[in-house]
């Protein structure tokens, strides 16, 4: 449940930062086209003069996916290569030859192999890895979590950076003119694209254009559906989760009804409420209760979460209430500060400023402190935040 796995709000961030809701668009009757009709050849666009190069600016790596992302679920063309080496263009939207593109030519620019830059630390941030586009016509829940599970594997390179990955969610494609764009960009990153299509046809689309462009891709949805459809012996509907005009449950009621309470309990806020709390979570400042809480409210728990403040009591309802239903959360020191200096330094308080906020031995001292407090209270379970984060919150 704790595990660096999950999902954006607790401990990433976005990790998913291309999770922003799709543009929902007409469909211009894209689906009633066959999947091979909207595979030829296009009219190439009439020349034009080539317009001067800007220069390269200096960006943000996940400010750069989170535009790109945007600009292809909005329709708008898309071609920003200042992240990775500059190739030119094709000369027309029509299939690319049979031979798949070189690596030279599709894989990301990494700082030191030729690119430009004035040899700064922060050129270390123009880097990026290799991309795994996740397309799904619902919400890209099962998409996400799926890659995410998978990407857990391969822990071992991740943290030291060896293989760095950068993902992107469309979540909300439901036409094929949409889906073409977003494998013709796959194509130009050289990127993965692994989709959780519920329309068979789009879903067989999918598979035909990646093959002709020449883009890695897999099907998540459609083995287990087909599986499931055979042991049951009745045809899946294809409709995707969380499509417009399903049946509002009484699951998603109580859903929309604990991340409410959570919400009102974040930070210790209503301690005369903890009773109605399906889960209490305790700890110091950045130890991750809030994503935790709201992860946790997603999946239809009532969460309050108590912060442990040297020189100020617990409210006394926190002892009154079912012990059992209340969990520590601890952390290591070093990776505490770091969170902590991340989380100054985008409150604008710079390194010349010092802060007991973030200095370690204020750090240890209130651990210590906690520890103190948990040890007093021996039912409730203490769980440590895992080591392997994204620091940005």
């Amino acid at each position: 449940m704790l595990q660096s796995s999950l999902p954006a709000v607790p401990l990433l961030l976005p990790r998913h930062s291309s999770s922003f809701p799709a543009t929902w668009s007409p469909r211009h009757n894209s689906k009633s086209r066959s999947p091979r009709s909207c595979l030829v050849q296009e009219e190439p666009d009439r020349a034009v003069e080539p317009e001067r190069e800007p220069p390269p600016r200096r960006v943000s790596t996940q400010l750069n996916r989170w535009s790109r992302a945007r600009s292809i679920r909005s329709g708008r063309r898309i071609d920003w290569p200042a992240l990775r080496k500059k190739t030119a263009p094709p000369p027309s939207p029509a299939p690319p030859p049979s031979s798949p593109p070189s690596e030279a030519s599709v894989r990301p620019s990494v700082a030191g192999e030729g690119t430009e830059g004035d040899g700064e630390d922060d050129e270390s941030e123009l880097m990026e890895g290799k991309a795994i586009y996740m397309v799904s016509d619902g919400t890209g829940w099962t998409a996400e979590h799926s890659v995410n599970a998978a990407l857990g594997q391969f822990e071992h390179c991740l943290v030291d950076r060896i293989c760095p990955v950068n993902t992107h969610l469309f979540s909300g494609v439901e036409d094929m003119d949409r889906l073409m764009e977003i494998i013709k960009q796959a194509a130009k990153e050289g990127a993965l694209l692994l989709y959780t299509l519920a329309d068979p046809d789009m879903a067989e689309y999918a598979k035909q254009a990646c093959k002709v462009w020449g883009v890695p891709s897999a099907d998540i949805l459609r083995p287990i559906t087909e599986a499931i459809a055979t042991h049951l012996g009745v045809a899946p509907s294809g409709i995707p989760r969380g499509a417009a005009g399903a049946p509002l449950t009484a699951e998603y009621f109580k859903r929309i009804e604990a991340i409410d309470f959570t919400i009102k309990q974040d930070d210790g806020a209503k301690p005369q409420n903890l009773d109605h709390a399906h889960i209490v979570l305790v700890g110091v400042s950045r130890t991750g209760k809030t994503p935790l809480s709201i992860y946790l409210a997603q999946k239809g728990y009532k969460v309050a979460n108590v912060p442990i403040v040297m020189g100020v009591d617990l409210p006394k309802t926190l002892f009154e209430i079912n012990q059992e239903k209340i969990f520590g959360l601890t952390i290591n020191p070093v990776i505490l500060q770091t969170i902590r200096k991340a989380r100054a330094k985008s409150l604008g308080f710079g390194s010349e400023m010092r802060s007991n906020y973030s200095e370690m031995d204020h750090v240890r001292e209130e651990l210590e402190y906690a520890n103190k407090i948990f040890t007093q209270n021996p039912t409730w379970p203490v769980i440590g935040k895992c080591s392997f984060l994204t620091v940005n919150d």
